[in-house]
């Protein structure tokens, strides 16, 4: 599972794994780097210009170089913010298009992993990996790149030149160097350990959020607002507990590494006073140099920290990226057949609709025991299946199965006399229609809802499709008709309503296997009347799996599957079920007789 603790880190603080998608900007980022050496360059040749001036202008008192000195500084004030400009402008951009990249990667894998991946990470853990931390990421490709451009190389060429003027007096100012790296080593591993903790807080408080919004209504009819209110409260005081202590901690360094580095202006002004008595410029240089480099020297602790806290961003998204989906389609598939994002329809065989379960064993990846052990069905093109069971039973498995959302454990499982790991999972999901119990609308209209099942419908085809599902007594209703707004998940349609328009979503992809997942259970009477009638029209001429709560829906089933405790222990007609007496048998009665107390009761 994702959600744990990580203690590795990754080599020189996981930057190597951001090159892939630095380099398609290699051109805008040379030219920021570039730039800011120019502009640090500039940097650096001011005071040895302060030096010049106050030897010449001050000490010896001529003037006779004074309008080309200042044509010269003039010169080189503006070419150095030219420099900045284009160095800043390129930064910007880099951030921007590498967390576009990083989150267009992020999301494109998201669409691949397997459903074990969403049931073990929740919403708010995922959606920080995909936003905070990208951005994070982003940033430290961009800005830090050029603050580090800009100090380093400015630290590097000031030292220089105090080299050349006055060797001894530059090595005692850098003697504070080995100091900060000392520091550095102490406080690496504890910032490392105290940013991936507040990440990991950062995430549940995400999750918060999430289930404050999407499940107000739940929280609002259970009466449980005061204590969602403490939940996220005992979350955000545990994260500002270990922030505070981080910032501390950050603190501390910074303050450490401030003292150090405030020792190079004290050791200018204790040996270099000598100096000054010969030369003033050389002096007033050693005082800007030394005052310069505290800058750098501050900014290479905050880069530290920084880039030390960035490391667990970088970790967390890397480990995303890196997650291998449990079902994988082969090299020679994609190569004949493509992927979800570049498909090679040409290649693709028609689908007829058989299904063959052959000597499969089956366990969920996070299971403990087996599902299905040494299960074997035909299911010829056609045929009406019910999966029945009391509910948690685990009725889903089968069509986990068939659909490729899991891959068995053993055995193989046949779509058309073929293996169906022999093909791509696009391949077979585009010859399926999946009606799931709980209807999801993506935001937009009713009209682009339906069009995800067949993006070239016309509609006559909508119309048709509506119609079969009697959903269209629903859009006439409405004032817009099919541009009604659906609102985020659909929310601003009724249970039903939004049944009936993802049943007439699946209908008009014109799927040779459809699947029911208890598509009547959250609707009412009526509305499971029509949904009822519709599929007693829609399942002829394909293969259905029908999952069913209620069983006096599923009586004409060609086949009946009951399952207990995650397993199949019946099969059969609905009158074979009913002679053996069984589990079915039990369930039926008992069913029964509930729905005639109620109807004597009403």
């Amino acid at each position: 599972m994702e959600q744990t603790q990580h203690t590795a880190s990754l080599p020189f603080f996981g930057i190597p794994k951001l090159v892939p998608y630095m380099k398609k900007y290699r051109t805008t980022l040379t030219a920021m780097v570039l730039c800011g050496l120019a502009s640090t360059g500039i940097d650096i040749l001011l005071p040895l210009a302060q030096r010049y001036a106050l030897n010449h202008f001050i000490t010896l008192r001529t003037l006779d170089t004074m309008p080309f000195y200042l044509v010269l500084y003039l010169f080189a004030i503006v070419f150095a913010a030219g420099m900045n400009y284009i160095s800043c402008r390129g930064a910007m951009t880099t951030e921007v298009r590498v967390n576009r990249d990083l989150r267009a990667a992020a999301f494109d894998h998201l669409q691949n992993l397997s459903f074990s991946y969403f049931n073990q990470n929740s919403v708010g853990y995922i959606h920080a990996r995909v936003m905070s931390d990208t951005g994070r990421i982003g940033s430290l490709v961009s800005w830090s790149l050029m603050d580090c451009v800009w100090h380093t190389s400015y630290l590097i060429g000031s030292v220089a030149v105090m080299l050349v003027i006055n060797a001894r007096l530059a090595l005692m100012i850098m003697v504070i160097l080995p100091l900060i790296v000392v520091l550095y080593s102490i406080f690496q591993k504890k910032l490392i350990r105290a940013n991936r903790q507040i990440r990991e807080m950062n995430s549940r408080i995400t999750g918060d959020f999430n289930e404050g919004i999407t499940g107000a209504k739940t929280i609002k009819t259970l009466v449980i607002e005061k204590k969602m209110a403490e939940d996220f409260v005992k979350d955000t005081s545990d994260i500002k507990r270990k922030s505070i202590g981080a910032a501390r901690l950050r603190g501390l360094f910074a303050v450490t590494m401030h003292l150090a580095s405030s020792l190079a202006l004290a050791i200018v002004l204790w040996k270099g006073g000598y100096i000054a008595e010969s030369e003033v410029g050389t002096f007033s240089m050693f005082m800007s140099y030394a005052q310069g480099m505290m800058e750098p020297i501050r900014w290479i602790v905050d880069a530290i920290s920084d880039v030390i806290t960035t490391q667990v961003n970088i970790e967390r998204l890397t480990r995303l990226l890196g997650t291998r989906s449990d079902v994988t389609d082969s090299a020679e598939v994609i190569e004949k057949y493509g992927d979800s994002f570049d498909p090679k329809k040409e290649n693709w065989e028609p689908i007829r609709g058989d299904i063959e379960f052959q000597d499969v064993t089956f366990r969920y990846p996070d299971g403990d025991e087996n599902v299905l052990e040494h299960f074997s069905l035909k299911i010829p093109f056609g045929s009406n299946i019910a999966i029945v069971g009391e509910t948690g039973a685990g009725k889903s498995t089968l069509v986990n199965l068939v659909c490729r959302f899991f891959e068995p454990t053993q055995g193989t499982v046949l779509i058309d006399g073929r293996d169906a790991r022999e093909r791509s999972q696009l391949w077979l999901h585009s010859a399926i229609g999946y009606v799931l119990q709980t209807p999801h609308l993506f935001s937009g209209t009713i009209r682009e809802n339906l069009l995800y099942g067949n993006p070239n419908a016309t509609e006559e085809q909508i119309e048709a499709a509506l119609k079969l599902v009697s959903a269209d007594e629903v859009i006439a209703k409405m004032e817009k008709g099919l541009d009604t707004d659906v609102g985020e998940g659909g929310d601003m349609l009724s249970t039903g309503e939004k049944q009936l328009i993802s049943f007439a979503r699946a209908i008009l992809a014109d799927p040779r296997i459809l699947v029911l997942d208890e598509a009547t259970a959250s609707v009412d009477t009526l509305t499971e009347q029509k949904i009822q009638s519709a599929i007693d029209t829609v399942i002829r001429g394909r293969t259905s799996l029908v999952i069913a709560h209620r069983l006096s829906t599923v009586k004409n089933a060609d086949l009946i599957l009951v399952v207990k405790g995650g397993k199949i222990v019946e099969q059969g007609t609905h009158t074979e079920l009913i002679r053996a007496k069984g589990n079915y048998y039990h369930l039926y009665t008992r069913q029964y007789e509930d729905e005639a107390t109620s109807s004597a009761l009403a």
